[in-house]
């Protein structure tokens, strides 16, 4: 079986990932025939490897690969001559991963998850008549709003369309955010429906701005500073699933603004381009993005999904595995090259 999952909107992917994972059965079992892969850097031989391997005490086996199909994007280039039109150029290597995952076994299910993909891709194409496939892109406001009412009612209570204006307003697209602070709002209103005065005393960036400053201090390499935020948020009631998740969408945000700024964008461009609402963000992101080498963002990726499997699998509790997370991040030699 194969699924795709893309868009911005990495709570909803999450969401629709666990909801994969339920329909394959066993959750105990499950952890232990789980494999994270990063698409950029596996090889064909190595995907193959993995897919065909046998579950353990198991029916199933979940590969779970990210950023396989970016990989292998159409890439447009324009010549300096100003007569000149642009110029795709096709990727290559592509046809191997295509042929590996038309066979895969039936005890394999495989999600490639994917932050953008267009309809050009070839190795989409390749597949794509296999795959269960679900865009999710960053909600706009009305779907927002109905999102909103829906999770309130959902978890019992109510919501007024004054506090529903007003969230949208402050957090903007940010799922994950708005979770968070809807579940503080729903336990403050208690039984009584959720006003636009309890949005203004209970919801903040503080969250937001210090996973900012927890991604700064795993750039700068300050573990006491690092291991310090992760506490402080803990303390806030964030998940470790929420922290992961965020330091995940952060490092995904400061590739694409990476990508956006050699487009030569300006920052409202930017920002209309990602979907963000708060023009923070976009700052932040902007600054982060030109201290952050490519060769320092794959460290990084690789060590979430580590972290991220030693959660699933039980290895470590999510506290634990994020502070171990902050430490070998905080611990590696710094790497200049872009």
């Amino acid at each position: 079986m194969l699924y795709i999952l893309s868009g911005q909107d990495d709570f909803s992917i999450t969401q629709e990932l666990e909801n994969i994972k339920k329909g394959i059965g066993n959750s105990e079992m499950l952890t232990t025939n789980t494999n994270m892969l990063d698409g950029g850097q596996i090889t064909a031989d190595e995907l193959r490897a993995v897919c065909e391997s046998a579950p353990f005490l198991s029916d199933k086996r979940l590969v779970i690969v990210h950023g396989l199909l970016e990989r292998f994007a159409v890439r447009a280039t324009t010549s300096r001559s100003k007569s000149a039109k642009k110029t795709e150029h096709q990727p290559v290597g592509y046809e191997v991963f295509g042929h590996c995952i038309a066979k895969l076994p039936e005890t394999t299910v495989l999600v490639l998850i994917e932050n953008e993909i267009k309809d050009t891709n070839p190795l989409l194409k390749m597949i794509y008549g296999k795959a269960n496939a679900k865009s999710f892109p960053m909600l706009k406001a009305p779907e927002l709003r109905q999102w909103i009412g829906k999770h309130v009612a959902e978890d019992g209570g109510s919501i007024s369309p004054q506090a529903v204006n007003l969230l949208v307003r402050l957090v903007g697209s940010n799922l994950w955010i708005i979770s968070s602070e809807l579940s503080k709002l729903i336990v403050y209103a208690a039984t009584r429906p959720i006003e636009e005065k309890d949005v203004k005393t209970m919801v903040s960036y503080t969250q937001q701005t210090s996973v900012f400053s927890l991604v700064d201090a795993i750039m700068e390499f300050n573990v006491r500073e690092a291991e310090n935020l992760l506490q402080q948020l803990l303390q806030q009631g964030a998940t470790a699933t929420y922290l992961l998740a965020m330091l995940y969408r952060q490092m995904r945000l400061i590739v694409r603004v990476r990508d956006l700024k050699k487009q030569g964008l300006k920052e409202l461009e930017i920002q209309q381009r990602l979907g963000v609402a708060s023009e923070y963000v976009v700052r932040k992101t902007l600054e982060q993005a030109s201290r952050y080498s490519m060769p320092r963002i794959k460290q990084v990726y690789q060590q979430l999904l580590e972290t991220d499997l030693a959660i699933k699998t039980g290895k470590y509790d999510g506290e634990l595995a994020l502070n171990i997370l902050a430490a070998e991040l905080c611990q590696q030699a710094p790497v200049t090259a872009n």
